[in-house]
């Protein structure tokens, strides 16, 4: 499944969050997984990360994405 982050922009975030937010506006993004219902996704930093479903749009479900439990 691909998504595409449509949360808040880095300036719109305070400076004690800045350090968990990797990933680009209007950028897309596979999902690796979807756990507690969070998605798992590499980010920027090269490295995969959860991040909450509402800061993304769901572009296009291209397979089913593992449900971890």
């Amino acid at each position: 499944m691909n998504v595409k982050y449509i949360g808040k922009r880095e300036k719109d975030v305070p400076n004690s969050y800045k350090i968990f937010m990797d990933v680009l506006p209007d950028k897309v993004y596979d999902v690796l997984s979807i756990e507690g219902g969070w998605y798992r996704l590499i980010d920027e930093s090269g490295e995969d990360y959860l991040y909450p479903p509402e800061n993304f749009e769901v572009i296009e479900k291209v397979q089913e994405v593992r449900r971890a439990v």
